[in-house]
Formats: structure tokens, sequence, C-alpha cells
């Protein structure tokens, strides 16, 4: 006789179906898992030996041979505790073998039975509910688990699951978890002069792109991209989804409380490539994940290491992170936006004290641990001048993030419109995600427009993704005053904000720029 319990196996934030087997046969006791387990799951054995000791259980004297299938999936983490105890119980005849066919289980047992927290409960819950199984669960995770919208069974320990099955005592179903009210965040108001840099942040948050500001020490660069997300629109219920399953593999929701506050994840310099795309010993989600539909801020970009850096080109084109193993690809969303701040060179580039001491090759060795194919991802560039006394001494601003917000959402309100029926997965309805057939159509600038860009594109040497880049750029500037076309002076300040490429004369920068400038004021 064989008992049999479902579970999961976890290939990023997708939840594997698992078979638990459960077969006692005659012959010397003994206890082995086998199904490619790791070392957390090798030792689930003594865990419910001792669970069951605390119940006044003990294994029959035979021998006891547990198989997760399919045996070539790789198996790791601690949660298949239950789901083996489950199998067991029913093997000895203490609950129904048959009731267990409708029910999945995860949770990890400590040694007096008890069932404590547990990973990835939500990605495991919309599975059970994709398979038409009820889920059992520790009491902790029940909140989490029944966002899923299936049956679920949160139990504190095995007592009150005996309890359950055999109809002593009937555990309810628990409620979903509180959709927290983010705080509120810091405000643009607190940001005096910088007028030029808050509008390349709206334009950013606007249309989703890749922003990098340039400037010296106290220009106020780290507090821009701390507030933008501050005036991006709140989650959609199929964004606040995918964002909460990564949080449940990652061990970051707290009693299944949700937020529609998008992610904002700010990692130090020093961050390993594994911690930052993602990996480790159990391929878990790095940064770019845990900024799914969020917010990544870079700080002090190029004291992060030149490989670390190129280790994101990926990423931010496919919207997804690939963690290569041996015998499995482990696959993590990754559709993000990236903000970054830098100093011109190390000595700090701004006046006075903080002025550059080694002159111009101090800029241009600094600014070369950026990679060229890196930048060319960068949507829009902007150097942040110097925030004077004078600045400081004026009035907070009138115009605060919940001004800049309406008009950001308005214009994503018109991209999804327009984009919404391409969303999926690796494609966000906003202009940065736009696909190549559908720019040739929503970003055709007109005449005068066209003949701009192919005049700059020469003079500013852009690769083809820069000129999409650059058109990306012009049709959210356009949505933003509610355009239907593109047009000259959109194109221009999208120009305006393209990065050098290295090497070029600074003469034919301050050329193109100079063209658009003036095509923005004419």
């Amino acid at each position: 006789m064989v008992c049999r319990v479902t579970t999961f196996a976890f290939e990023g934030v997708d939840a594997q179906p698992v078979d638990v087997q459960v077969q006692m046969t005659g012959g010397q006791p003994a206890f082995h898992i086998v199904g490619l387990p790791d070392k957390a799951v090798g030792e689930s054995r003594e865990r419910v030996r001792a669970a069951f000791a605390s119940l006044g259980l003990a294994l029959p004297p035979k021998r006891v041979i547990v198989n997760l299938a399919p045996a070539d999936l790789p198996k790791e983490g601690s949660h298949y505790d239950l789901a083996i105890a489950l199998a067991l119980l029913a093997m000895m005849g203490v609950i129904p073998p048959d009731q267990l066919e409708a029910y999945a289980a995860i949770g990890e047992l400590s040694l007096d039975g008890a069932l404590g927290e547990t990973l990835g409960v939500l990605p495991a819950a919309m599975a059970a509910e994709g398979m038409d199984l009820q889920l059992i669960c520790p009491q902790i995770c029940g909140a989490e688990a029944a966002w899923a919208g299936g049956s679920v069974i949160g139990a504190t320990g095995l007592i009150a699951l005996i309890n359950h099955f055999t109809g002593r005592a009937v555990i309810s179903p628990p409620q979903p978890g509180e959709l927290a009210t983010p705080p509120a965040g810091p405000d643009l108001r607190d940001v005096k002069g910088q007028e030029g840099a808050k509008r390349a942040l709206e334009i950013a948050a606007a249309g989703g792109h890749n922003l990098l500001f340039c400037g010296p020490p106290g220009s106020g660069k780290s507090m821009l991209a701390q507030r933008l997300a501050g005036i991006l629109p709140p989650l959609s219920a199929r964004e606040l989804l995918e964002v909460s399953q990564i949080q449940s593999i990652a061990g970051l929701l707290e009693r299944g409380r949700l937020s529609r506050r998008r992610p904002f994840r700010a990692p130090h310099h020093s961050a390993s490539m594994a911690a930052l795309v993602g990996g480790g010993i159990k391929a878990k989600p790095g940064e770019v994940s845990l900024a799914h539909h969020g917010v990544l801020f870079l700080d002090e970009l190029p004291e992060f290491p030149a490989t670390v850096l190129d280790s994101l080109r990926q990423p931010l084109e496919a919207g997804e992170a690939v963690v290569a193993r041996a015998n499995r690809h482990v696959r993590y969303p990754a559709r993000f936006q990236l903000i970054a701040a830098m100093n011109p060179c190390r000595c700090g580039g701004g006046p006075g004290a903080a002025a550059c001491r080694r002159g111009p090759r101090c800029a241009q060795q600094y600014q070369a641990r950026l990679s060229g194919p890196f930048l060319d991802r960068i949507d829009l560039y902007y150097d942040t001048p110097p925030v004077t006394a004078v600045d400081l001494a004026l009035p907070p601003p009138s115009e605060g993030s919940e001004e800049v917000r309406v008009r950001v959402a308005r214009a994503r309100d018109i991209q999804t419109e327009r984009l919404g029926h391409m969303a999926s997965d690796t494609i966000r309805s906003v202009n940065a995600d736009t696909p190549l057939s559908e720019l040739e159509k929503s970003a055709a600038p007109d005449e005068a427009g066209a003949a701009l860009l192919a005049d700059a594109a020469s003079r500013l040497q852009l690769t083809a993704r820069g000129y999409s880049r650059v058109l990306k750029v012009a049709r959210t500037i356009a949505d933003l005053e509610g355009c239907d076309g593109v047009r000259r002076l959109h194109v221009a300040e999208a120009l305006s904000y393209r990065h050098r490429p290295p090497g070029m004369p600074e003469t034919a920068v301050s050329a193109a720029r100079g063209a658009a400038a003036g095509s923005m004021v004419g």
C-alpha cells in the first residue's frame, strides 16, 4: 500500500506539484527519503520522527520509503515536512487515507509537532487552486494563502490536523490578510530648485523609462530618486499578485499583508552579482526581481563592480532574471524601472571644495567604469547642477508629489488604452516596453520631428536601440501633454536627455543638443 499527498517544489515563482509517496515494507527498520532531496529535505525524517514522539506516536518497526516524484526534479527546503507527516499518519491509520486525495500540504514541522512559518505559501496556494485542491498550511501563513481565493486550512500543528480529519474539531478557513495602506513617502515638495530634474523624473515615471542623474555631491540626486515611488500609480490587481508571489518566496510578506505601493529597492554598491540578479545556493530572487513592477535605485553607480552592472543588461531587455544551474534554469520576473545617480568624477565635480583636483581625465576615468552597452539602455540622462544658497532660501514649491502623480496617472491611462492589449508577463502597458512594431505606429514623429531625429542620430551616433528609446521618450512627453501625435518639440526634448556616447567629441554633443534646444524654443 502507498499513501500519497501533494506538495510543491519551487522553480522561481512557479510552484511545481510534487507527489509525496510513502510506503512501509518489512525488513530492517529504516527511514529513507528519495527523489533528489537536499540536506534540509533529508533532515525532514528527524523532524517528523521527533514530532510524532511528542504526540505519543512511534513509527512502526518497518522500512519506510518516502519518494518525492518526479524524481529528477531537485527538492529544496523544509516545507516538505507536513506532506511527509500526513502521508505517514494516513499509512499508520491515524487519519483516513482517502481524505488526503483532495488536499495539498506545505509546512515545516518543529520538534513538538507545531507548524512554523513557511516561504512560498502564496504561489503554492495559487497552484493548489489551479489543481482544484485544498491547501493545508501553517496557521501563521493562512492569511497569505487565502489571497489565492481557494480553500485553505491553516493549522497550528499536527494535533489540530488529526482532530480536523477525524471530525473532533474542524478548522475554520482563514481570511485574507490586510491590504495595507502604504505610509506617506517623501514628497517632491521637499526638493528646492532642480526643476529640470523634476521634469526628467516625471517623464521617467510616466513612461517607465530608465533614468540616470549625474551631478556633484549635494545636488539632490538621491532625494529625487527616492521620491519616484511616490509619483507612480499604485499596483494593479495583476501586478500586485505578481509582486506578492516574489515577496512570498523571499519571505517578505508579514502575516499576509499586501500593499499596492510599488517596490523600491536600493542595494548598496557592495552588492554581489547574486544579490542583485539572483542566485546563491537555493537560487533566491535578487534585487532586480524584488523590484519587479517597481523601482531599482543604484546610488553611486560607478562604485558598483562593472561585471555586476553588466549583468543587468539582460534583465533590462528581457524583463526576467535567469539563474543558470547545472541541471536547470531558474527564472524570476524582473520588469523594473532603473534609476541611478552618480558624481561626475571621484573628486565630486562640484564647485568650491568639491571641485575636481585632477582635471578632465578624472571624470573620463570615473565614467569609463560604465560600459557603453549598459549606458545605451538608459533612456534619460540628466546633469543636475549644484543647488545654490538662493535655491535653499526659496519657499517650498507649490507643486508636490500629489500633483505630479495625477499627471503621471493620466499619461499612463493613455498608454494602457493604447498598449493594454499587448500586456504580458514581459511587456507592461507603458511606453518603455512598446514593441518596435507598435512603436512605428504610435510614435512616428511628424515630418519636422523625423528630420530632426535623423540629423541628431547622425551627430550623436545613436544605435538602433538608442534611436527607438528616443522615440519612446518622445511618445511619453506627448502623452503628458495629451497629444495624439509626436511632434518636433517632443523629439527635441527627448534628444536633450540622451547620453553622450563614450569617445564622442564634446563639440558634436553641443551641436546636437543646441539644435534640439533651438527646436524646443521654436
